[in-house]
């Protein structure tokens, strides 16, 4: 009888150079990620700098896609996540990335940017990665050199080599991305639009496996809270920061939480204090 493996979301996968997306796993059942019995656990991650690049002092700007985001509900989700960068990019959750500064790269705290809303109304049920970029290329091109207010629309400003853009999706609408659909095989995942764009993927989380007991907010905060950790110290997967067996800062702790403040955020790993933190 074949052994079953395991969803693509509880195995490790090293992207290649031609592949780089890093994605936030959903939260399975513990006997699929587990070790079997008698089979040793993995050993302690030990993530190794590639000389790629770093965002020294990160640059959030939010895009909030579809017109179900005018909603007032909705509009609460986003004004939320909003505050959440606000306090996120200067608290002790980047103080810990420090330890991955390199002396080109010295990580510090970030800032938000601003925020538009993109509002499309034939954004149908599926997106596809391809979409989203070439989504975000023309909002750069459309607008570049303004911001808007919170939950509002506004020019999405240029790119620079700090600037990480999150686009987010309504509900009801999914992401399909190197081969995968959210909600099947992630809940999110960065990316880069030749190592100049900076980017990262929030579905909204429709789905027991994104929501991980929580309620949406406090998901998605999760969710984000590895995502730029991640984009922080691997923009361009496995250039930065990476572990070639555990992946990237966020994958060595995926699916364990801790209060920040009043935020729900994600572990991440210490390589000098060899465990998450």
């Amino acid at each position: 009888m074949a052994t079953q493996r395991p969803p693509r979301s509880a195995r490790r996968v090293v992207p290649a150079l031609g592949d780089p997306i890093r994605i936030v796993p959903l939260h399975l059942p513990r006997e699929l990620v587990a070790p079997a019995p008698g089979i040793a656990a993995p050993p302690a991650a030990a993530l190794t700098y590639r000389s790629g690049p770093l965002l020294d002092a990160v640059e959030v700007f939010t895009l909030f896609w579809g017109t179900a985001w005018n909603d007032p509900a909705s509009q609460n989700i986003a004004q939320g996540l909003n505050r959440f960068f606000g306090f996120l990019v200067t608290s002790a959750y980047l103080d810990q990335l420090a330890e991955y500064g390199v002396p080109q790269h010295a990580i510090g705290h970030g800032r938000v940017t601003g925020t538009a809303t993109v509002a499309d109304a034939t954004l149908g049920t599926n997106v596809t990665d391809s979409a989203i970029q070439h989504m975000l290329q023309r909002e750069i091109a459309s607008g570049a050199g303004g911001a808007g207010g919170a939950g509002g629309s506004g020019g999405v400003p240029a790119p620079n080599a700090n600037s990480l853009y999150f686009v987010y999706l309504p509900p009801g609408v999914s992401v399909s991305a190197g081969g995968d659909r959210s909600c099947q095989a992630f809940c999110g995942y960065h990316d880069h639009v030749n190592a100049q764009v900076f980017y990262a993927v929030v579905p909204y989380p429709n789905c027991g496996g994104c929501l991980g007991g929580l309620g949406p907010l406090d998901a998605l905060t999760s969710i984000c809270s590895h995502e730029l950790a991640e984009a922080v110290t691997d923009p361009v997967p496995p250039q930065g920061w990476y572990d070639d067996s555990q992946g990237e800062i966020g994958d060595v702790c995926a699916r364990q939480n801790k209060k920040l403040g009043r935020y729900v955020v994600q572990l991440l790993w210490s390589n000098r204090r060899r465990a998450c933190v």
